[in-house]
C-alpha cells in the first residue's frame, strides 16, 4: 500500500513504522500498553492506497480517544503539530540554503523558474520563500467554491487532478488574474488617481512618458502574468503631435533643443537658416564651427547638446523601455511584462477607424506609421547596446490569403527580420480575430486570440489559465481502454467549472474594491477569457506512434484533440464568461510534465526532457522551415481559438527578400503567429552583442561568451535560464543556413 506523505511523495505503508509512532505517546504519558491494545487501534483505522499521513494521523486520535485514552490523543495531537512546525521551519531553511547555493534564480525557484528574474538576491528569495503557502491557500479558496457551487465529489477531482498532475494551474503562488490587455483610455480621461496613483492626466509628451511607466507597473502589480498596451504609439504619436506639430514626423531632422554653439552662430549669421540638420550641413560647407557640429552628430544629437526631434523622440524611447527593464521590488525584483503592438494600415484602421481622443480628435494613420517604424528601428539598434528584453513585440497585419494586403509594412518587416530583429508575427483576415473580445458578435466566426504572454489585443486577456498534461490524459484513457477524445471531454468540462468557480473570487475581489483596474474602466471582467492550456500534445502523439510531421495522420491527431476543447469553449460561453484554448509557453511546466510523468512510470520521450510548447519537436532535424509553417497552419490550428507560437530557429538570419516569401508563404498556409530566433552573441569579456549565431567575439575575439534567444516569449541570456531549460535550449534544432535557400 502507497501512502502520499505532506511533501506529495508516495512512499510504501509500514505498519511497524505507524505503531511506533503510538507507542511514543503512551511512553510520554508513562501508560504501558500491550501488543493486543495496539493490534485494537490498528484495527479501527480504515486504510487505503494513495491514503494521505495526515488523514492515518487523524484516525490514530479518533481511535485513541473511542480505546479511552484520552491523554494518549491529546499528546499525539500536540506532538503532531509540533513536529509538522519544525518540519515546516526548517525545510523553509533548507530552501533557503538551495536556493542561495542554485546556480541561478530561476533554476532555485522551486515552483515557477522563470528567466526573467536575472538577479539572485534577498529581494528574490522573499519573493519565493511562502509561494508554497499562497498555492496552498489557493487550492483551499478554489476547493471550497468548487464545493459550494457544485459538489465535494467535484471539488475533491479539482484537488486530485493538481496532485497526479492531469491539471496544472498557472501562477496558483499568485491570489491575482494571470495577464491582461488594456485600453489605455482612462489613463486620458484621469490619469492614475482612479487606481491609487498621484499622477494626473497627461498634458505633454513628457508627463505622457514618465505617468506611462507609472501606469504599466501599476497594472502589472495587480496581474501575475504579462501586461500588454496596444495602444501605446498611438498615444505617444498623440502627444508628439502635441508638442511638435502635427506634421513632425516629416521634419524629424528639425532642431528641437539648441546648443550654445547653434546659438552663438545664429546671432553671428542672422539671415541664415540653422534651425534644422540639413541647413547645419550645408553651412559646414563654408563654416569651421558648423562644419565641426555637423562632423559631431549621432543620431541627431550634436556635441554643443542641440538635438534633432526624432533625437529628443528616441531619448524618451529609452526613458520608457529601460525603466521598464528595470527589475522592480514589488514584483519580487523582476521586470514587468510588457507588451506592445505595431499595426499595418488596414489592422490600424479596423481597429481605431472610428477612434478619438478626449479632444474629439483622430489618430492620424501617417505619422502613427513613421512612429512605429521610428521606434522599431530604435529598439532593434538599442538591442546591440543592451540586452533587453522588453516591450515583446508583435507586428498584426492583414492577409487576404494569399499574402499580405500592406505591401509596405509586408516588406517593413521582412526588412527588420532580415536586420536581425526579433520579434513576433500575427496575422488575420478580420481585425476583430485580435480583439474579439471587443467585439463578441464576431466571435463564433472567428478564432479568437488572446496569447497567454499578452501579445496583441486591445482590452483582453485571460483571468486564469488551467493547463491539461495530454500525454498523460490520452496515456490514462488508453491504459484503461477509454476512447481517449471522450476521456478528455470528460476532463475538460471539469475543468470548465473549475474555472467558472475561479471567476466566481475574482468577481468577489472586486465586488470588494480589491481590483481597482477594472473598477478604473482599463479591462473588463467579461472581456477576458478563461483559458484552457494544452501540453504535451507531441508527446501523446509519439506515444501513439504518430510522428510530429505534416501529415494526414497527425493532422487528424490534432483536430481530434482540439475539436473537443473547440466544442467545449463554444458550449460553456455565457453572457458573463468564454473560454478559449492555447498552446501554453510551458517555460517551467514543459520540464516538470517530463518529470512528473516519468517518475510516475508513463512514457516519456528519449530525445528531450522538456515536454514542447509547439506543434513538432524542437530538436527534430529534417523539418524545412515551410514544414514548421505547415504545421503551425490552419489545417492544424483551426480549432486553437487562443493561439500558439511558432518559434522558426535558424542558425543565421535569411535576407529580406527570403523573409518576404515566408510571410508570403505564412498568409497562404493560415500561420498566424510566429517568430525566428537566431541567437544572438554575448561577449562577456568585452560587452559586445552581435546578433548573429558566432563561436567568439568578433570585437575582441574572446571566447568566453553567452548567447541570448527566447526561453518561450521573451529574450533573455541562455545563462538565466533553468538549468533544465538551458539543457532544452541546447537541444534544439536550428536550420542550417545552407538549408534556409
Amino acid at each position: 500500500m502507497i501512502v502520499i506523505k505532506r511533501n506529495k511523495k508516495a512512499q510504501q505503508f509500514s505498519k511497524e513504522k505507524l505503531l511506533k509512532s503510538v507507542e511514543k505517546a503512551f511512553k510520554a504519558c508513562s501508560t504501558k500498553v500491550d501488543e493486543a491494545t495496539l493490534e485494537r487501534l490498528y484495527n479501527q483505522l480504515s486504510l487505503t492506497d494513495g491514503i494521505r499521513t495526515e488523514d492515518i494521523q487523524q484516525q490514530i486520535e479518533r481511535a485513541l480517544m473511542s480505546l479511552g485514552f484520552y491523554d494518549e490523543a491529546k499528546f499525539f495531537i500536540i506532538w503532531r503539530h509540533i513536529n509538522y512546525y519544525e518540519a515546516y521551519l526548517g525545510n523553509k531553511v533548507k530552501f533557503m540554503k538551495s536556493y542561495l547555493n542554485a546556480a541561478n534564480a530561476a533554476t532555485g525557484s522551486k515552483y515557477d523558474a522563470n528567466a526573467n528574474v536575472t538577479e539572485k538576491n534577498l529581494a528574490t528569495l522573499s519573493g519565493e520563500l511562502f509561494k508554497g503557502d499562497i498555492i496552498k491557500l489557493n487550492r483551499y479558496r478554489l476547493r471550497d467554491k468548487i464545493q459550494n457551487l457544485y459538489n465535494k465529489e467535484l471539488a475533491d477531482d479539482y484537488i486530485k487532478m493538481l496532485e497526479t498532475h492531469q491539471l496544472y494551474k498557472h501562477d496558483e503562488s499568485s491570489i491575482m488574474p494571470y495577464c491582461v490587455a488594456i485600453s489605455m483610455y482612462p489613463y486620458l480621461l484621469g490619469g492614475l488617481k482612479d487606481i491609487g496613483g498621484l499622477s494626473a492626466t497627461p498634458k505633454n509628451l513628457d508627463s505622457f512618458c514618465g505617468t506611462f511607466c507609472n501606469l504599466v507597473y501599476a497594472v502589472s502589480a495587480q496581474f501575475a502574468g504579462a501586461v500588454a498596451t496596444g495602444e501605446f504609439l498611438m498615444y505617444f504619436d498623440y502627444f508628439a503631435r502635441k508638442d511638435f506639430g502635427k506634421d513632425y514626423y516629416k521634419k524629424f531632422n528639425d532642431f528641437v533643443n539648441l546648443g550654445p554653439e547653434i546659438r552663438e552662430l545664429m546671432k553671428e549669421h542672422p539671415g541664415v537658416d540653422l534651425l534644422n540638420l540639413d541647413a547645419i550641413k550645408k553651412f559646414a560647407e563654408v563654416n569651421e564651427v558648423a562644419k565641426k557640429l555637423y562632423k559631431s552628430n549621432k543620431e541627431g544629437k550634436l556635441e554643443d547638446g542641440t538635438r534633432t526631434i526624432q533625437a529628443h523622440l528616441r531619448q524618451k524611447y529609452q526613458q520608457i523601455v529601460y525603466t521598464l527593464n528595470q527589475p522592480a521590488a514589488a514584483r519580487s525584483y523582476q521586470s514587468v511584462f510588457w507588451n506592445i503592438s505595431y499595426f499595418d494600415k488596414y489592422y490600424f484602421e479596423g481597429l481605431f477607424g472610428n477612434f478619438v481622443f478626449p479632444d474629439n480628435t483622430a489618430p492620424i494613420w501617417d505619422s502613427v506609421n513613421w512612429l512605429q517604424k521610428d521606434f522599431m528601428r530604435w529598439f532593434n539598434d538599442e538591442r546591440t547596446k543592451c540586452l533587453l528584453t522588453f516591450p515583446v513585440e508583435t507586428v498584426a497585419m492583414l492577409t487576404d490569403g494569399e499574402d499580405l494586403k500592406d505591401e509596405d509594412w509586408a516588406n517593413f518587416t521582412a526588412e527588420m527580420y532580415s536586420k536581425g530583429h526579433s520579434f513576433f508575427t500575427y496575422l488575420s483576415d478580420n481585425p476583430d480575430s485580435l480583439s474579439s473580445c471587443c467585439r463578441l458578435r464576431n466571435e463564433v466566426q472567428d478564432n479568437t486570440f488572446s496569447y497567454t504572454l499578452g501579445a496583441g489585443g486591445i482590452a483582453t486577456g485571460s483571468k486564469s489559465v488551467m493547463t491539461l498534461n495530454i500525454n498523460r490524459l490520452i496515456q490514462d484513457a488508453v491504459n484503461k481502454k477509454l476512447n481517449y477524445v471522450d476521456y478528455l471531454r470528460t476532463q475538460v468540462r471539469k475543468v470548465h467549472k473549475f474555472q467558472i468557480a475561479f471567476n466566481e473570487l475574482i468577481k468577489e475581489y472586486k465586488e470588494q474594491g480589491a481590483l481597482s483596474i477594472y473598477d478604473a474602466g482599463f479591462i473588463d471582467l467579461k472581456k477576458q477569457y478563461l483559458t484552457l492550456g494544452v501540453n504535451g500534445v507531441v508527446e501523446a502523439a509519439e506515444f501513439l506512434g504518430i510522428e510530429a510531421k505534416p501529415t494526414e495522420e497527425y493532422e487528424q491527431f490534432i483536430e481530434s484533440i482540439l475539436k473537443v476543447f473547440y466544442e467545449e469553449n463554444k458550449a460553456a460561453k455565457t453572457k458573463e464568461v468564454m473560454f478559449n484554448t492555447e498552446f501554453v509557453p510551458a517555460e517551467n511546466l514543459g520540464v516538470k510534465h517530463y518529470n512528473w510523468d516519468k517518475e510516475a512510470g508513463y512514457i516519456v520521450p528519449k530525445s528531450r526532457e522538456c515536454y514542447n510548447s509547439y506543434f513538432y519537436a524542437s530538436e527534430d532535424s529534417t523539418l524545412s522551415i515551410l514544414d514548421k509553417f505547415k504545421l503551425h497552419g490552419k489545417n492544424f490550428v483551426k480549432y486553437l481559438d487562443g493561439g500558439s507560437a511558432l518559434h522558426c530557429n535558424l542558425d543565421s538570419h535569411l535576407s529580406e527578400e527570403q523573409y518576404r516569401k515566408i510571410l508570403r508563404i505564412a498568409a497562404i498556409e493560415g500561420t498566424n503567429y510566429f517568430t525566428f530566433n537566431i541567437p544572438n552573441t554575448i561577449c562577456n569579456d568585452c560587452g559586445h552583442i552581435d546578433k548573429r549565431y558566432l563561436k567568439a567575439c568578433p570585437k575582441c575575439g574572446s571566447n568566453n561568451i553567452d548567447y541570448a534567444t527566447r526561453v518561450i516569449g521573451y529574450l533573455k541570456r541562455i545563462s538565466n535560464f533553468s538549468l533544465a531549460r538551458q539543457k532544452e535550449a541546447e537541444n534544439r534544432y536550428y536550420i542550417k543556413s545552407e538549408d534556409n535557400a
